[in-house]
């Protein structure tokens, strides 16, 4: 059986002190899961939701082990290239990580794993900044959901309103968000007001490594992409 290379020394240099100790830290943790888990995958992630990844995460930790973080640092854990990967393969993993990805460690089975990430969906209230997935208007007339308390705040918001008998009225129809155009701080306020959660939360597989093959899933990407320079 090959040597391990998992204990070769790394090299995070230009870093303080505790950011090197850091980073050294989650290198030695991924490389010690490496060689206690069946398969790894990379995957990536839209719309992230901290609280509702660390329960999915709490979810499968007797079988599974997830890391999330900085790209290079993981690159660099697993090997970057033929020539320095801990296990045979694991450079494809690490070219894979980019932009806002992870990397999925576990004893799962694979089909187990494939209907967990294609089934994991969480709904939100959508941020400042994203684009808007659908057009949410709010026809002319009374908002009897506000009470007449809200309506100075709603008007800051930039919503035409005003009070008629002690209920807020809209003055014309409003245009909250429109699909395909980014949030404004109001109306990311005006849909959290509204309960509208238009941002969904998920996880999408990227690859799998396993000790006798790998696999692409994301389409558009082929052996080239994963190929050492």
């Amino acid at each position: 059986m090959p040597k391990s290379k998992r204990n070769r020394p790394v090299t995070l240099s230009k870093t303080k002190k505790k950011g090197r100790e850091h980073k050294e830290s989650i290198v030695n943790s991924i490389r010690d899961a490496v060689e206690k888990y069946n398969s790894i995958y990379v995957f990536s992630f839209e719309n992230m939701r901290n609280l509702k990844f660390k329960e999915f995460r709490e979810q499968h930790k007797l079988t599974s082990r997830f890391f999330l973080g900085s790209n290079k640092v993981m690159q660099v854990s697993l090997g970057r290239s033929a020539a320095d990967e801990i296990r045979p393969g694991l450079h494809k993993v690490s070219k894979l990580l980019r932009g806002d990805a992870g990397v999925f460690l576990t004893n799962l089975p694979r089909e187990e794993v494939e209907r967990l990430f294609n089934e994991y969906e969480e709904y939100d209230f959508a941020r400042t900044g994203t684009t808007a997935t659908e057009t949410v208007e709010l026809k002319e007339g009374p908002l009897e959901q506000f009470t007449h308390e809200m309506e100075p705040f709603l008007r800051k918001q930039g919503m035409p309103v005003r009070l008629n008998k002690g209920v807020i009225e809209l003055v014309s129809d409003f245009v909250v968000s429109e699909e395909g155009k980014p949030l404004s701080p109001e109306s990311a306020r005006i849909l959290r007001l509204l309960g509208t959660k238009t941002a969904t939360f998920k996880l999408h597989l990227i690859c799998r490594w396993s000790p006798e093959d790998f696999e692409l899933y994301r389409e558009g990407l082929d052996d080239s992409d994963v190929e050492s320079a």
